[in-house]
């Protein structure tokens, strides 16, 4: 018998469960120390230890609830669609198309265009640039496509349709936007510093929260303005492994939408099935599809997440607030984001060829110390899969912030959905 056994036979059944108990708490802490604070996905990528599923954990700052569609409101959207032509054909040239259906209503002093999204652009510049073929350098440039849908090709589209199709489509797509118009305000608010409209807060319920001590008096949204140093030093949402590749070259809008919702649902389903959902073509997918199948098919569009989602025009960010924004949406609302980035060599190196438009999931940041910041994002753009010559690309990704922020800049329409 060994001199462990031999002590063991000695203590009494009380004193064999005490140790029993210290044994495994020592077990516990010796695990707990040897798992490292960032680990390797299964495809090689870096993956910070925060690392969680979307709906287990509630915003600490969550974003204002739809508000009321008020008789104002009303009033702009009947003017719009007012304007509206009643018969369109889709073989117009795309000025003409642009100006007839691009149009734009303003909302609390914040400008919102069909098919286009929230923007600060100038209606006529809007829809030039909303007929405008791809350009580099100047010139129209044929690149690979991977989904990203021209805002020219979404109103041809919508010209095919039926008019009294496209005009509940239009009216559905304008009273979103007058009932989503406090998420806007408040975020360039907070981010931008832009004052808060007269009398907004009152007109605008939905963005108050509660009054704590410390903000009695005031708006605890208005409030909560936090700068880089107040966030944790990185964050994520959805589980890494909940991605897939692309499986043809123009599902870059419903891989990205299959990732959020599982991410949200813990299901995976076809990307086919969010094809479908999306109205996705040939031509791909378009950024306000996009938005509206999150608020549709997930709970990240609660007011204890992200609020409704929106396109967001960030052509006038820097790059600062634009990292800001990543962080509140992924720290504070704790869901992903719809980046809208144009794949570029320059931008990313894993590319093979330059290719289009293209939608990815916002999914993590980390600050990384002295080493420029990082943002997290599931890729579902894997050129091997349609060129076997060509280097694989990973679906989970860690890459410099300030390349995507370049990125999304150099994208033609400039926007972001949050």
């Amino acid at each position: 018998m060994s001199r462990l056994q031999h002590v063991l036979t000695r203590l009494s059944p009380r004193d064999r469960i005490a140790l029993a108990a210290v044994l495994s708490l020592v077990l516990v802490v010796a695990a707990a120390t040897l798992v490292p604070r960032g680990g390797a996905s299964e495809d090689g990528a870096v993956r910070p230890a925060t690392d969680q599923s979307g709906p287990t954990y509630v915003a600490r700052d969550g974003a204002p609830a739809p508000g009321r569609v008020s008789a104002t409101d009303r009033a702009e959207i009947e003017r719009v669609l007012a304007d509206g032509p009643p018969t369109l054909s889709p073989r117009r040239p795309a000025a003409e198309l642009a100006r007839d259906l691009a149009r734009c209503a303003t909302f609390e002093g914040q400008q919102y265009c069909l098919g286009v999204g929230w923007t600060d652009a100038d209606a006529q510049d809007v829809q030039a640039e909303a007929a405008a073929p791809t350009l580099q350098n100047g010139r129209a440039v044929s690149v690979e496509t991977t989904g990203d849908l021209s805002t020219a090709d979404l109103l041809a589209q919508r010209a095919a349709l039926p008019a009294d199709e496209r005009l509940a489509d239009e009216r559905a797509e304008l009273e979103a936007a007058a009932a989503s118009v406090s998420k806007v305000v408040l975020l360039r608010h907070q981010l931008l510093g832009e004052p808060l409209p007269t009398g907004f807060l009152d007109r605008h319920p939905e963005a108050r929260a509660p009054a704590t001590s410390a903000t009695a008096g005031t708006s605890a949204r208005e409030a909560a303005d936090k700068g880089i140093k107040d966030y944790p030093r990185r964050s994520t949402v959805l589980h890494w492994k909940h991605v897939r590749a692309q499986r043809t070259t123009y599902w870059c809008g419903p891989t990205t939408m299959q990732a959020i919702a599982w991410g949200w649902q813990d299901k995976r389903r076809t990307q086919q099935h969010w094809a479908d959902r999306l109205g996705t073509t040939t031509s791909g997918s378009s950024i306000t599809e996009m938005v509206r199948v999150v608020n549709d098919a997930t709970g990240y569009d609660q007011e204890s997440y992200a609020g409704k989602y929106i396109v967001l025009d960030i052509s006038d960010w820097s790059f600062r607030q634009w990292t800001l924004l990543q962080m509140r949406h992924i720290e504070d609302y704790r869901a992903p984001v719809v980046l809208h980035p144009i794949l570029l060599k320059r931008f990313y190196p894993y590319l093979d060829d330059d290719a289009s438009g293209h939608f990815q999931v916002g999914r993590g940041y980390d600050k990384a110390g002295d080493k420029p910041t990082r943002l997290g994002y599931f890729e579902p753009w894997n050129q091997q899969r349609f060129d076997p010559s060509e280097p694989y690309i990973s679906r989970v990704q860690w890459r410099n912030a300030y390349q995507s922020y370049r990125a999304n800049l150099a994208h033609p329409h400039r926007n972001i959905g949050v």
